[in-house]
């Protein structure tokens, strides 16, 4: 079985492998949401791109992922500004909440067939004792403005089908989408601006050429002042410690058979996304042919069918006891980039490298809207950047992560059920 969107998606366009030397003012390395946002808002400015992907554009977790196009940060805007100081704290607040407009805009914009939705996101508490925090996360975020209400058990009840929630916070800034639909759409957009994009096209090494940097692949090279690295769960040793200064964790979805009107009608019949608050996340939406997708964490490797992931159908059967008689047709995953801080992570290791990555499970509007954020950095030059920008640092241990994050998954899950 392979990746529902793949069956779902808009066709992809064409990316042919680089072949012999090129040059370019930026080149950009990953083809996921960061690289083709980046490309398409350099290329609109008139800049000479060069796009490189492994494989095409879309391949990695932004074309496999729960198609939730979530507002804000994994933290909460208190602790965003308490970790990054009031002045540029409020900013990142600010330029993550908005993160779902930039991409709803861009949509427009493009004329992107993605099957959009803007239908909110809940934030839902499974067990009661999180419900205390979600109050906390939900009168943080109105105070400054956000459109968010906190529902009680009986209104989420009747938002999602199922009795199993204590509460929710509604967010009316999400929504979804097909992601592998959104990122074939930038990348056509970006080759209609002019970006040259390359597929197949693994990068070996990057290497100084006086001023500027040459990027070597197997079948050429392309020269250029500028490079992005946008590589995310699927980072090697691009750059010196790059991959040492996250952590991939893989993502699995199960998708069921369009479902019948009278089953259909009881699960999320409020229309909304949903993820669960706590340490191991659970998420899951209705798509336009009445499929239900619910993802979470899967084993440590990429899935194929549903069956990989009982553990989820289980879950999904306990939400929704109607779905006992729902036929299972598609299991995907694959990895995704988490920071041990849990920001996104913005690097300029070196004159005329810009790295970004690590969203934490937000990558839709972050990385969007970070790839408009960096090419304005690139083209204006511009110091006022909506996240701070680090130096890379390996996380301890970290190439030990295919023993101790199954471990911490589970303390995570035995916490979650405790409500701790």
């Amino acid at each position: 079985m392979t990746n529902l969107y793949q069956q779902a998606a808009e066709p992809a366009a064409a990316t042919p492998p680089l072949a012999g030397d090129a040059r370019a003012d930026v080149v950009v390395v990953g083809g996921g949401i960061t690289g083709l946002s980046t490309a398409l808002h350099l290329a609109e400015r008139a800049v000479r791109i060069v796009l490189l992907e492994a494989e095409e554009p879309g391949w990695g977790a932004s074309g496999r992922n729960g198609g939730q196009v979530n507002p804000g940060l994994k933290h909460d805007p208190d602790i965003v500004e308490r970790d990054n100081g009031r002045e540029l704290g409020a900013s990142m607040v600010a330029f993550a909440g908005s993160a779902p407009a930039f991409v709803f805009d861009l949509i427009e914009r493009l004329g992107v067939r993605c099957e959009l939705r803007r239908c909110g996101t809940l934030r839902a508490a499974a067990h009661p004792k999180h419900l205390a925090p979600l109050r906390k996360t939900a009168e943080q975020h109105a105070r400054r403005g956000a459109p968010v209400e906190l529902l009680d058990q009986a209104a989420v009840a009747r938002a999602t089908g199922t009795d199993r929630y204590a509460g929710a916070m509604l967010d009316r800034r999400g929504g979804a989408l097909n992601p592998l639909s959104y990122s074939r759409g930038l990348a056509r957009a970006a080759q209609r601006a002019g970006a040259q994009i390359h597929g197949g096209t693994r990068v070996l090494r990057l290497e100084r050429a006086g001023r500027a940097w040459r990027v070597r692949t197997a079948t050429g090279t392309v020269t250029a002042a500028q490079i992005v690295l946008a590589t995310n769960g699927y980072t090697d040793s691009i750059w010196p410690t790059l991959d040492r200064s996250l952590v991939p964790l893989f993502g699995a979805i199960a998708a069921t058979e369009p479902l019948p009107d009278a089953i259909a009608s009881t699960v999320m019949p409020g229309g909304q996304v949903l993820y669960e608050v706590g340490a191991v996340t659970v998420y899951y939406r209705l798509d336009e042919a009445r499929r239900l997708l619910i993802g979470g964490r899967g084993p440590m490797r990429e899935i194929h069918v549903p069956t990989d992931i009982p553990h989820i159908l289980q879950y999904a059967k306990r939400l929704w006891p109607a779905l006992a008689a729902a036929h299972w047709t598609h299991g995907w995953g694959g990895r995704l980039g988490f920071t041990a801080d849990q920001y996104p992570h913005v690097h300029e290791p070196a004159e005329g490298v810009l790295v970004c990555l690590g969203y934490s499970g937000r990558g839709v509007a972050m990385a969007s809207a970070l790839g408009g954020a960096l090419a304005a950095r690139i083209v204006d030059e511009a110091r006022d950047f909506p996240m701070p920008i680090t130096a890379i640092k390996p996380i301890a241990f970290q190439r030990y992560w295919p023993i101790t994050v199954p471990a911490a998954i589970l303390l995570a899950r035995i916490s979650d059920a405790l409500g701790l």
